[in-house]
């Protein structure tokens, strides 16, 4: 991501855990079963761990139940701030998905949560090329994430959200960068992970990818 959603993410930080709650009627069916989805991705997460996009911490308060080494890159002062609160026993830095600290140690688990769609296509491909040299041997990258199975998914997704008369979603779903199941597979082979995806919600798609061994 360029930095262009901080100011979004610093004014969202103070009510970010009511909208994940499922308390913003608009966006309820994009958080459905919010919990199981982090729970899909830490049940799956392992070793050293980088976070992206971290947010409040709610991921990352489960990924420590998997691994004592976890680094969480957030680039929202306003999250970051609310995640310092928690006391959570990880590695917080100031970065987003492109342009973070460099990790001293390969990586086994790469995650994130509501996040990647910040990336365009081409930056999505950019960073995923680089991940595959950040992590060891059968490493792995896990998100979840806003995709659509494809176009014409994205297109019925979209109109539900218009007749439904949810401007905000809808404006989200045409200005951000949803990307399709086919696309990211496209990426994830061309870089040497094998990946899988399984749909969570309406919305929401996991993706996870492994890192071919030779």
């Amino acid at each position: 991501m360029g930095r262009e959603f901080i100011d979004l993410f610093d004014h969202w930080a103070d009510h970010y855990e009511l909208t994940v709650q499922g308390q913003d009627e608009e966006y309820s069916e994009v958080f459905q079963g919010y919990d199981a989805i982090l729970e899909a991705v830490a049940e799956r997460s392992y070793g050293t761990i980088l976070e992206f996009g971290a947010g409040t911490g709610n991921l990352t308060e489960k990924l420590l139940r998997q691994s004592s080494t976890v680094y969480v890159v957030e680039p929202s002062a306003g999250m970051r701030a609310q995640f310092e609160k928690r006391g959570l026993n990880a590695v917080l830095l100031d970065g987003d998905f492109q342009q973070f600290p460099t990790i001293p140690v390969k990586l086994d688990t790469i995650v994130s949560t509501y996040a990647f769609h910040h990336l365009t296509d081409e930056e999505k491909e950019r960073a995923i090329a680089f991940y595959s040299t950040l992590l060891g041997e059968s490493g792995q990258i896990i998100f979840a994430d806003t995709s659509f199975e494809n176009e014409e998914a994205r297109k019925q997704t979209e109109l539900a959200a218009e007749q439904a008369g949810y401007t905000n979603l809808l404006k989200d779903l045409q200005s951000e960068y949803y990307s399709t199941i086919d696309l990211l597979e496209r990426i994830c082979k061309a870089h040497g992970l094998e990946v899988v995806f399984r749909q969570l919600n309406r919305y929401v798609w996991l993706m996870h990818a492994t890192k071919e061994t030779v």
